[in-house]
């Protein structure tokens, strides 16, 4: 079987990531699996780079202004939302053509338009979309935070300026359209909570969609805790790791760790001092590092498993204090590698953590929340190996890659 899968880079950001691991899970599973990309980062010959300098750099810029003059020229929510009306055409690619199925992934910020995803369904071929947040269901956004307008009509917007009608509705009507047009599109959702927002859609609502988790290579991630590691972080600290494309991202919650950190410093004392935070990833306001109420190391940026394996088992606890997440990897590869998972019950955090048995789910997204799960999980007695089964049992590679072979049969078979 010939699988072509689309995404805008190959390493770049958390779907690039399990992207990529999906199709080396598809290919380990017999398929041939490829992935098209606008950015290419790796030197996997797997992957190809369908970018065109000139053109991509126009429909970037095309599609920015666009967002930037209805968002009432807001440079805070310039990424924040996504209108997909320019992109690369891709029905023509040699690997599109000889594909059996295709296969979305993250296909914005100029990857496709609507109108391209329109011609690979026109095409005769099973598409399958996997989403790695809400925007195909939303107008424009790709978190809606507390917005609930998706399950009606999107108006109003938070990221668009708040006006009455906005592109979040033209936007909205237009996957409408491309959606009726092609009831067979087959939608994946990488967590349970996803596909529950995504049912309770006015977009998805009718259209077939089912939960398939982000693959793990489980066996690469070890859950032997390290001592003395290139970290240099003293053997008597419990070590809490936590890490983001970009740390002060806002859904990530940066803010929420900061005043957890704090709390546990005014509160806690006596505990703080025994713990030490790693972070990694990007952060474009270093001031923020200066406010957290723990001794605390900076990694900076990570990729390849081998690096993140090496954090990871030199920590105790992995966190997450994102506001919303679909399925975070981070809490995945750390608790591969042993570490306990602490994180909002905001998402797909309860696909990965059963509540007090493998790790802490806050219930409210607040700071003394997040606050009492480091605290119980810097106390908790947890065992690594356990840990580590718990995601091979939920995550591996082959189990993902064969539901998801199993759904391209079947998709084929109705053709």
């Amino acid at each position: 079987m010939k699988i072509a899968l689309i995404n805008r880079s190959d390493s770049t950001g958390g779907a690039a990531v399990v992207t990529y691991r999906l199709m080396q899970a598809l290919r380990a599973e017999g398929a041939d699996a490829r992935m098209l990309v606008l950015e290419k980062l790796t030197d996997d010959p797997h992957v190809i780079s369908y970018a065109n300098p000139i053109a991509d750099k126009y429909n970037f810029i095309a599609e920015r202004w666009n967002i930037f003059l209805h968002n009432g020229f807001s440079r805070a929510n310039l990424f924040k939302a996504d209108i997909a009306n320019h992109g690369r055409n891709l029905a023509r690619h040699k690997w599109v053509k000889e594909a059996d199925v295709l296969m979305l992934n993250w296909i914005n910020q100029g990857a496709l338009s609507l109108h391209a995803i329109e011609r690979l369904c026109s095409m005769g071929k099973p598409v399958i979309w996997t989403m790695h947040d809400m925007w195909p269901f939303t107008g424009v956004c790709h978190h809606a935070l507390s917005c609930g307008e998706y399950k009606h009509v999107c108006r109003g917007c938070q990221f668009m300026g708040g006006m009455k009608a906005d592109l979040s509705t033209t936007v909205q009507a237009q996957k409408s359209k491309l959606y009726a047009r092609h009831p067979d599109l087959q939608f994946v959702a990488v967590s349970n909570w996803l596909a529950q927002r995504g049912r309770e859609s006015r977009l998805l609502h009718n259209m077939p969609l089912t939960v398939i988790p982000n693959a793990i290579d489980a066996d690469a991630f070890s859950c032997g805790r390290q001592q003395n590691g290139d970290l240099g972080i003293a053997a008597d600290k419990k070590v809490i790791v936590m890490g983001a494309a970009r740390l002060d991202d806002t859904i990530k919650g940066f803010d929420l760790l900061i005043d957890a950190t704090q709390h546990l410093h005014s509160t806690r004392p006596e505990l703080a001092e025994r713990l030490h935070l790693v972070l990694f990833g990007n952060i474009r306001d270093n001031s923020l590092l200066d406010k957290l109420g723990l001794t605390h190391t900076h990694i900076g940026s990570v990729k390849g498993t081998k690096a993140l394996a090496n954090i990871y088992t030199q920590a105790d606890v992995v966190l997450s204090t994102s506001r919303f997440e679909t399925l975070p990897g981070t809490l995945v590869e750390g608790m591969a590698c042993g570490c306990i998972p602490v994180a909002f019950d905001s998402g797909g955090q309860s696909d990965i953590i059963d509540h007090l048995t493998t790790g802490y789910l806050a219930p409210e997204v607040e700071p003394e929340a997040i606050a009492d799960g480091i605290a119980w999980a810097a106390n908790a007695t947890i065992d690594r190996q356990m840990l580590h089964d718990t995601v091979a049992h939920k995550f591996a590679a082959p189990i993902v890659a064969r539901r998801y072979l199993q759904l391209c049969n079947n998709l084929l078979n109705e053709k």
